[in-house]
């Protein structure tokens, strides 16, 4: 299967991929590491194509940002976080660490303070 990364602002195609699976096809908010180069995930589209009377799915459109994965970028729930989740002020997004601090790191922030339970 087909996928292209293409970029969100202009929809520029960026690079084209072939994959074995559907499986195989980032979510958005996660990073796709393309040889030396990193993408963050951002809108995942499904194009189709009309053979023998019944649609298939041809290829998937992956509007993505370049960007290096940060080094705090961490797994949580389905998707990834930037910084430390269990702060009240994480945003809880791989785009933004948080209000206070969205520089980080968190580990020198003097505001943490647990997420209410």
């Amino acid at each position: 299967m087909r996928v292209e990364l293409r970029a969100i602002g202009s929809d520029q195609l960026l690079d084209q991929l072939e994959v074995e699976s559907l499986d195989a096809v980032p979510q958005p908010g996660r990073w796709l590491l393309c040889g030396e180069r990193s993408f963050l995930v951002m809108q995942r589209r499904h194009r189709y194509r009309l053979k023998s009377g019944r649609y298939e799915l041809w290829s998937v459109a992956l509007q993505v940002k370049p960007q290096r994965q940060p080094a705090d970028a961490r797994p949580w729930r389905q998707g990834w976080v930037i910084g430390d989740p269990s702060c009240r002020f994480n945003a809880r997004s791989p785009l933004l660490r948080c209000a206070v601090l969205p520089d980080g790191p968190c580990e020198r922030c003097a505001h943490y303070s647990p997420a209410a339970a």
